[in-house]
C-alpha cells in the first residue's frame, strides 16, 4: 500500500461580480479594454492534495461523488469528468515535471453555472495546492494566469479573466484588462463603508444553474457580428464599472445601488439567454418591495442574485423573495485570496 509522504490544503474565495462582466472576454478585451469591479466572499472552494510514493494518481469530488483514478505516467482524458482538475494535473505534470502519485480531493460552497466564479475558483484552489505541493513561489498574478490558461485555453470553457483574479486575490478589486496586461487595483474602502455595503445587500440563489460558456459564446457572436446593441451595452456596462469603483470609494452607497439597476438593464443586451421571464419577475419583484437596484452575478441565465436595499426595506425584500422560491445566503465580504498550507501527516 502506497504510503502518504505530503498533505496540503488549500481554499480560494468565491465572488460577486457588481460591474463589468463580459468586457474580460476576447475579442472585446484584446480590441477595446475591459474593466470589472468585484468582491470576494466567505464562500470557498477546497482542496486536498495527498502525495503518495506510487504513480497513481486518484481525484475524488465530494460534490459528485465521484472518484477517478489514472497512471501519473499515461495521458489524462478530457472527457466531461472532472476535466478542470485534469487540466491542472495535465499542466504541472508538463510544466513541473510531477514525479509521484497523489490523491486530491476537492468540494465547494457553491455548484459550477451558479454565478460565483465556483469553477475558477476550484481551479485557482487545486493550483494553490500544488504550488505549495512542490514550494513554487507563484505570486497572485501567477495563480490567475496560471488558472486562466487550464481553464480557458487547455481545457476550452469559455469566459474571461475576472474569476480567476478575484479568487487569487481576494478582496474588492477593480481590475482593468488589455490585450497584453491585466492590473488588478485593491480598492481601500473604509470598513464602515464596507460594513454598510455588506448590510445592504441580499444575496439569494434562484435555482437553474447553467453553463456559463453557452451564453458567452453568445455574446462572443453577437461582439464578432457587429451587433450594435450587444456591442453598446459592453461599452457602457464598463464605464459603469469605472462609475461604481468611484461611488464606493466616496462612499455614496445609494448612488451605488442606483448604478446597479443600469448595469442591469445593459447586462441584460450583451445576449440572448442572459434573463428571462423568472429572473425578470424576481427582479421586478424585489424592485416593488424596496430594492434600488440588484442584477445577476456570473453569465446570466440562473444561480445567484443579489439586490442593493436601504436599511428600512431589507426585510420586506427578503420575504418577497422567499415567497418567490429565492434562498437567501448570508454572506460577508473577506479580504484573502487563495491560501494553501501543510498539515501534520497524521493519516
Amino acid at each position: 500500500m502506497a504510503q502518504i509522504r505530503n498533505i496540503i490544503r488549500s481554499r480560494a474565495p468565491l465572488r460577486i461580480s457588481f460591474a463589468g462582466g463580459g468586457t474580460d472576454v476576447s475579442p472585446y478585451v484584446e480590441e477595446k479594454g475591459g474593466a470589472v469591479l468585484n468582491a470576494t466572499i466567505n464562500r470557498f472552494a477546497y482542496t486536498t492534495v495527498m502525495s503518495k510514493d506510487d504513480k497513481e494518481v486518484e481525484i475524488v469530488s465530494v460534490d459528485y461523488d465521484i472518484t477517478l483514478k489514472y497512471s501519473l505516467e499515461k495521458d489524462i482524458a478530457f472527457d466531461g469528468q472532472l476535466d478542470l482538475i485534469k487540466g491542472v494535473i495535465k499542466k504541472f505534470r508538463s510544466k513541473y515535471n510531477l514525479e509521484n502519485g497523489f490523491k486530491v480531493f476537492v468540494h465547494s460552497d457553491a455548484p459550477p453555472g451558479s454565478g460565483l466564479g465556483a469553477s475558477s475558483a476550484m481551479v485557482i484552489a487545486v493550483v494553490s495546492a500544488f504550488a505549495k505541493l512542490l514550494r513554487l513561489p507563484l505570486t497572485p498574478y501567477d495563480l490567475a494566469e496560471l488558472a486562466y490558461e487550464i481553464e480557458r485555453i487547455d481545457v476550452g470553457v469559455k469566459g474571461g479573466k475576472q474569476d480567476q483574479y478575484a479568487s487569487a486575490f481576494g478582496g474588492i478589486n477593480f481590475i482593468e484588462f488589455n490585450k497584453s496586461l491585466t492590473i488588478v487595483n485593491p480598492l481601500r474602502i473604509e470598513k464602515s463603508t464596507l460594513s454598510e455595503l455588506e448590510y445592504s445587500l441580499i444575496l439569494g440563489y434562484i435555482g437553474n444553474t447553467r453553463s456559463s460558456g453557452n451564453i458567452i459564446e453568445k455574446q462572443i457572436k453577437s461582439y464578432k457580428e457587429g451587433n450594435s446593441t450587444s456591442v453598446s451595452a459592453m461599452d457602457n456596462i464598463k464605464e459603469l464599472a469605472f462609475k461604481m469603483k468611484n461611488a464606493l470609494l466616496r462612499r455614496e452607497l445609494l448612488y451605488f445601488g442606483k448604478l446597479l439597476n443600469e448595469e442591469w438593464q445593459e447586462k441584460k443586451k450583451m445576449a440572448e439567454g442572459i434573463s428571462n421571464e423568472t429572473i425578470d419577475y424576481i427582479y421586478e419583484e424585489a424592485c416593488k418591495a424596496g430594492a434600488l437596484g440588484g442584477k445577476i452575478s456570473g453569465a446570466g441565465g440562473g444561480g445567484f442574485m443579489f439586490f442593493y436595499t436601504e436599511f428600512d426595506k431589507k426585510i420586506q425584500v427578503i420575504n418577497r423573495l422567499k415567497e418567490l422560491g429565492v434562498q437567501i445566503m448570508p454572506f460577508s465580504f473577506v479580504e484573502d485570496g487563495a491560501t494553501s498550507w501543510e498539515i501534520k501527516n497524521e493519516y
